[in-house]
């Protein structure tokens, strides 16, 4: 059989549509997961397989999309039992198929789903857990002897990185990897379809997409956005809409088809479907196929630096790289790095974003730090805190690769040069995580003090760097600032240098540019007129302190007169936003902003001002609620994604411990406002989305019973009982769990009939919610604060 990449190269490629909604459609009395039938029910499985083979399909996934250690953990079962069982399954298809048809290329795909467990900081599962979950299925599948890997409904970018590394660290097959998006156009931890692109080409996949969620329609504008943005092949795998508890799903075919063909006609190279497609769909896609065939459009490549929600291009108009999360002469950031603590670098890159850069330059490096360790840390606590795009700034090679891993996106390296160590152990390291590097021009002899002795040293780094297999996209170079002081012509010799790159090279370029003033008098006035002479020679991306308003005034009005401002609109929204904030308090001055920013240092010293002219329960109910409410806004309005969520509502935990605490000296307690029993629906184990739904309500006040994953019907009625509570939210994340969380409804309103039951997961919206006899549907975790507080007559419900 021919490898799957060349079978890819040469045609349009069919994979099959779901397994659990078809298990459970074929079978609705079976009443184990669906996973578990590759043991019990193998028969069930086979015919499954073999039916998708008759409808024409390429590639069969392997029904293993939960079958991790860690959803493993409560059960009989291991991965590797699993894997080899449900392979098996699909080879034994693959070998009826070819005995009654004849042989043609066939694949079978170790099919890899997600966790079920939020990564930390986050959450509680580990990054080095994740990925040793993923690297044990990977290796029983290799073992079992799948064809290639497909890594599917993600929500995660950095929890789908570590995916595709273990992938491709523990073998050497195809990697596909999917995403699962929302209607707002991206995942539910805030991804968008950019930003996984940019990460994921840069890890080496062998193509990307959209799977699950919704239907075919939806898909359409972020295909899209797609095929502008990559040049990988592209799967596309939506649902045939949202299936009804009894696993039938309503929609239109036609309708369904004819955005296929679109994609087809765009030059979509892998097709398939996902919850609610059956063997049916697929022969109608099968025949769709060999009627369409469409070419994609070029792609030009870009220099693309991401997080796991936003992409910045370089060398399409220049953007500040914020400095000042960089210990050297700051004696207290050091004395913090030292302890490990972290307060004063989440702050710097709230503040500096918020002043206006691009991205943001992340240095840990100080005497009594171990960097390889704290630098990762360091990347994982600023991405909570915002979607900026990160540089990572050491000059340890093993820090570098540590925190490159960490990152939850592309990022730029900060950084390597033109010496024979440096090239050997930096670009090894920008070529294994896709990321953008940034090449100093200096090598073992120190910096030229000429701008083409400079350009010689750039051009070794790029030919090396293109050597290595890094793009030169991929590629910045910094041609080094020195001081005014050690020679009047540094300015324009480093000027000529960056013009000379730019022209000679063509890669974009990165600048130190406040260095030129070093022991000068009257910096600012030096830096920003030397910030306008290298933006005029070609510079991308000075590097300097967003907080000096010279540096961005100059870089946004030169912006606005070399055209990159269209319209001005920029420049506009800045003279308004000085003018707002000449009236306005220091945004960091307020408790609501500390805690919508994720300040747990700020927000307990604000804290504690307002405990002594307050009593504590107007705090809760005054402040505190207030700021609650805020964070809630801006998560519906994506201003916020959800670790920014995540993190906004743990540093509340922070005020709320010290208001209990000066509570309980007073010899008081605070108000009880409800008791709320949470739960993940029988057989389903995902339990992200419940247990941050927990950390929102319980910021406000309420009791909660969490009683877990994989709760039967019966476990949640008896704690309703025992608790007393009459408002239950149920979460489920797999369409074929929805059948538990409607026997679950129903069991509670026939045994306690004023119960009021809230549902959430991906699988769910309004009408379907309605159709299982929920009260109401919660689309994201801070809408259930807002029916809480109706619920208990806190405040009226704003989703009426």
């Amino acid at each position: 059989m021919i490898p799957f990449s060349t079978f890819l190269a040469g045609q349009t490629v069919l994979i099959d549509g779901a397994m659990g909604t078809e298990v459970q459609r074929r079978r609705p009395d079976l009443r184990i997961a669906p996973d578990m039938c590759v043991l019990h029910e193998p028969a069930l499985i086979e015919s499954i397989h073999y039916d998708y083979l008759v409808s024409g399909v390429d590639v069969l996934t392997t029904n293993t999309f939960g079958a991790n250690g860690y959803k493993c953990a409560d059960t009989d079962a291991t991965p590797s039992a699993l894997i080899h069982a449900a392979v098996g399954c699909a080879r034994r298809a693959r070998e009826r198929y070819i005995a009654d048809h004849g042989t043609r290329p066939i694949y079978v795909a170790l099919d890899i789903g997600p966790i079920g467990a939020l990564l930390a900081p986050a959450g509680d599962m580990s990054p080095e857990r994740a990925y040793d979950l993923y690297r044990e299925q990977v290796e029983a599948g290799v073992a079992a002897g799948v064809d290639l890997i497909i890594i599917e409904t993600q929500t995660d970018l950095a929890e789908l990185k570590y995916a595709v590394l273990a992938a491709r660290e523990h073998s050497d097959l195809p990697v596909l990897a999917s995403m699962s998006f929302e209607h707002t156009g991206r995942t539910f931890t805030g991804t968008d379809v950019v930003s996984m692109a940019t990460t994921l080409e840069g890890l080496g996949v062998t193509a990307v997409g959209i799977n699950c969620s919704f239907g075919a329609a939806e898909t359409r504008p972020l295909v899209d956005a797609l095929l502008a943005a990559t040049k990988l092949p592209l799967i596309v795998q939506p649902n045939g809409g949202i299936p009804d508890a009894d696993g039938h799903s309503r929609f239109d075919v036609q309708a369904h088809l004819d955005h296929m063909r679109y994609f087809l006609s765009r030059g979509v190279e892998i097709i398939g479907g996902c919850c609610g497609t059956d063997p049916a769909l697929m022969a109608r896609l099968h025949a769709l196929r060999g009627e369409v065939h469409g070419t994609r459009p070029s792609v030009t490549p870009v220099t693309r630096v991401s997080s796991y929600a936003e992409t910045v291009v370089l060398g399409q108009g220049p953007l500040m790289i914020g400095e000042r999360i960089n210990p050297t002469g700051k004696r207290e950031l050091q004395e913090e790095l030292r302890r490990g603590v972290l307060d004063r670098v989440v702050r710097e890159a709230v503040v500096q974003r918020r002043e206006g850069a691009a991205l943001l330059d992340i240095n840990v490096g100080t005497s009594g730090v171990d960097e390889p360790t704290l630098l990762p840390r360091a990347v994982r606590a600023v991405q909570t805190v915002t979607g900026t795009p990160l540089v990572i700034d050491t000059a340890s090679p093993t820090a570098l690769a540590a925190a490159a891993r960490a990152v939850a996106g592309k990022p730029l390296l900060n950084s390597v040069n033109a010496g024979e160590d440096s090239l050997a152990q930096v670009l090894p390291i920008a070529r294994r995580y896709g990321a953008c590097v940034l090449g100093l021009t200096l090598d073992e002899n120190g910096i030229p003090d000429t701008a083409k002795g400079r350009l010689a040293l750039a051009e070794k780094i790029v030919t090396r760097a293109l050597e290595w297999g890094i793009p030169r996209e991929n590629i910045l170079i910094d041609c080094l600032t020195l001081t005014l002081g050690t020679g009047a012509e540094n300015a324009r010799i480093t000027a000529e240098a960056v013009a000379l790159v730019k022209r000679e090279l063509g890669v974009a370029t990165a600048l130190g540019v406040s260095n030129i003033s070093f022991g000068m008098p009257e910096r600012s006035i030096i830096n920003r007129t030397f910030l306008q002479m290298a933006l005029a020679h070609g510079l991308d991306a000075p590097i300097a302190n967003p907080g000096d308003r010279g540096m961005t005034d100059t870089l946004a009005a030169y912006r606005v007169l070399a055209g990159y401002d269209d319209g001005a609109r920029e420049w506009i929204a800045r003279a308004r936003k000085v003018q707002d904030e000449a009236k306005a308090p220091s945004p960091v001055s307020t408790i609501l902003a500390a805690i919508v920013d994720g300040l747990e240092a700020e927000t307990l010293r604000l804290t504690k001002e307002l405990l002594a002219r307050k009593a504590p329960l107007d705090v809760v109910n005054e402040d505190l609620i207030g700021a609650l409410n805020e964070v809630g806004r801006r998560f519906e309005t994506q201003e916020l994604f959800l670790p920014q969520l995540i993190r906004a509502s743990q540093t509340a935990q922070v005020a709320f411990a010290e208001v209990k605490r000066v509570l309980e000296a007073k010899g008081e307690t605070a108000a009880d406002r409800g008791t709320i029993i949470l739960a993940t629906v029988r057989h389903d184990v995902h339990d992200i989305g419940k247990n941050i739904v927990k950390v929102v309500l319980e910021n406000y006040g309420y009791r909660i019973i969490d009683l877990g994953k994989d709760v039967p019907p019966q476990a949640i009625l008896d704690a309703c009982r025992t608790y007393h509570a009459r408002l239950v939210g149920l979460s489920a994340l797999m369409t074929t769990t929805v059948v538990s969380m409607q026997e679950t409804i129903a069991l509670l309103k026939r045994e306690i009939p004023d119960v009021q039951v809230v549902v959430g997961g991906a699988v769910l919206n309004e009408r379907y919610a309605a159709d299982i006899g929920a009260d109401r549907y919660a689309a994201h975790p801070a809408a259930v604060a807002d029916i809480a507080a109706a619920f208990f007559g806190t405040r009226e419900d704003p989703m009426r």
